[in-house]
């Protein structure tokens, strides 16, 4: 027997991939997404393609996910395109995707609910957060492209509407990769160099989704969002919605809506000044009439009539409460002095003076002239004050019974 060739591990896998490559050049293959991973530093994604039996491996380099318009997430149905590769320090085999877009869903569509989804919940499509338009603005600012009929429409309005009103354009790309950075830039060139605009106007004119895509972009929205300046989003036709509609302070339906919007026309405004006219001058003349009528029943009245008849009636209402206070008072008097005379009834009964007029007397010892409430204060010799009820009288002790 031949002896056999022993390969390193290294050529096995290099046959291999000779084999298996040239095979599977261009590959279509549908399944779920799963292991999905980013890596910043790179800009690569790696992830899984599987169904219920088995899994393919699958890298997209950074110059194919960078143009993708939707976000990749685990359990999102795909069909990509690619070639197999065979990674050779690792031995595994995996799917380089060069296209990739959801299942029975236009990669667009999915883009432009991811980002409104995320965006809403972000908050900012409340209505809590939008600014008011201005109602007669002196100064507009229009983001648009130089070339379309976009522009031609709005100022040919504007011009009909209110001529007088200054407008400040400011060309953008509206289709293409580079629009998306070119409006997000005209928005924030324009708050910080012009923020005496009353309100910008944001659009273009009817497209496919592809062509008004620049108008979906996150950069985009969030540079509406930050925007101090009012803004007025203007994309398309009136079926076709964007993200820069829910974001916007105002959304028109079309470019030549928005313009009809922004200003009133001549007619209108002077119809409502002659409205506020007539209101003002119905106003005037109810109040003269008012302040008419109110003079007329002053300048009748006895203070201007009889002014004499006034005075004496003033003079009779003070005489009246005069009169009133002094009864008021003798009255309060003759309360007050029956008050006091009852008791001094109750004194006199209290007084001891009341209980001497019955017999009794009160002895003073001298020269205290303090009362003798007991025998043993007082001693033979001693003069005593005697009070009866009605006079006084002096003795001397000559003698005491304790007893």
């Amino acid at each position: 027997m031949a002896e056999p060739k022993i390969l390193t591990v290294t050529e096995v896998t290099e046959l291999i991939k000779e084999a298996i490559e040239p095979k599977f050049t261009n590959v279509w293959v549908t399944g779920e997404v799963s292991n999905c991973k980013y890596y910043t530093s790179s800009g690569h994604t790696y992830l899984s393609i599987k169904d219920e039996n088995s899994q393919l491996n699958a890298l997209i380099f950074s110059f194919v996910g960078k143009n993708l318009k939707f976000r990749l997430e685990d359990g999102l149905k795909v069909i990509v395109s690619g070639k197999i590769s065979l990674y050779s320090k690792r031995g595994e085999y995996r799917i380089l995707i060069s296209y990739i877009e959801p299942a029975g869903k236009g990669a667009l569509q999915l883009a432009f609910e991811q980002l409104k989804e995320k965006l809403s919940k972000e908050g900012l499509f409340e209505q809590s957060r939008k600014k008011q338009i201005p109602f007669l603005p002196q100064k507009i600012g229009i983001i648009t492209s130089r070339d379309g009929a976009a522009l031609h429409d709005i100022l040919t309005i504007l011009e009909r509407r209110f001529a007088n009103v200054e407008i400040l354009i400011h060309p953008v790309k509206v289709q293409g990769e580079d629009a998306k950075t070119e409006i997000a830039a005209a928005i924030e060139y324009l708050n910080a160099n012009c923020p005496e605009l009353d309100v910008l106007l944001i659009g273009r004119g009817g497209g496919s989704l592809e062509d008004l895509w620049a108008f979906n972009e996150e950069i985009v929205a969030r540079a509406i969002a930050a925007s101090k300046i009012p803004t007025i989003s203007c994309v398309g036709h009136e079926i076709d919605f964007t993200i820069s509609d829910f974001v916007a302070d105002l959304r028109a339906p079309t470019p030549s809506a928005a313009a009809e919007i922004v200003v009133k026309s001549k007619q209108e405004f002077v119809q409502q000044l002659d409205g506020f006219s007539k209101r003002f001058k119905n106003c005037l003349i109810y109040m003269v009439q008012n302040m008419s009528g109110r003079l007329n029943s002053i300048r009748s009245s006895k203070v201007f009539t009889q002014p004499a008849a006034m005075v004496e009636q003033k003079m009779q209402e003070i005489g009246d409460l005069n009169l009133q206070i002094m009864n008021s008072m003798k009255h309060f008097v003759e309360l007050k002095l029956r008050d006091f005379q009852l008791l001094n009834e109750k004194l006199g009964i209290l007084s001891p003076l009341n209980i001497l007029s019955r017999g009794y007397a009160i002895a003073y010892k001298l020269p205290e002239k303090t009362i003798i409430k007991n025998a043993d204060e007082i001693k033979a010799e001693d003069s005593v004050l005697i009070k009866v009820g009605t006079g006084e009288f002096e003795t001397k002790v000559i003698d005491k019974n304790p007893e």
